[in-house]
C-alpha cells in the first residue's frame, strides 16, 4: 500500500469481525477496504504468496458459509453475486495480508 493511511474507527473494524468455524475472522473484501486496495488485488497478492497463508492464517469459506455471511452482513451483500468464495483471515492472516498488499 502506497500513500498516506487514513484512521479508521476501531468501531468500524470489529463490526467486520465474524466467527466463522470458532475463528474470529475478517473476509477478504473487508480487509481490502480496510488496506484501500480492490479485494481482487488483495486476492492477487495472496495467490502470489500462498506458502505464507496456512490454514491457521486464512482459509476460503464454503458455499453455506457465504450464504449465511451474506445473510447476516448487510455490507455483504454484493457476495451474492461473486463467483469466487471469499477468503476468511484469521488476526495473523490479516497482519501477513497488510505486508502483500
Amino acid at each position: 500500500m502506497t500513500g498516506q493511511k487514513a484512521t479508521i474507527p476501531i468501531g468500524q473494524i470489529e463490526q467486520r469481525i465474524l466467527l466463522i468455524r470458532g475463528q474470529r475472522v475478517m473476509l477478504d473484501a473487508d480487509l481490502a477496504m480496510l488496506y484501500g486496495v480492490p479485494t481482487r488485488v488483495l486476492n492477487q497478492a495472496v495467490r502470489r504468496n500462498l506458502k505464507r497463508f496456512p490454514k491457521d492464517f486464512m482459509f476460503k469459506l464454503t458455499q453455506p458459509e457465504k450464504k449465511e455471511v451474506i445473510t447476516i452482513c448487510d455490507h455483504l451483500k454484493n457476495l451474492k453475486y461473486a463467483k469466487a468464495l471469499p477468503n476468511a483471515f484469521t488476526e495473523h492472516g490479516a497482519i501477513m495480508a497488510a505486508k502483500q498488499s
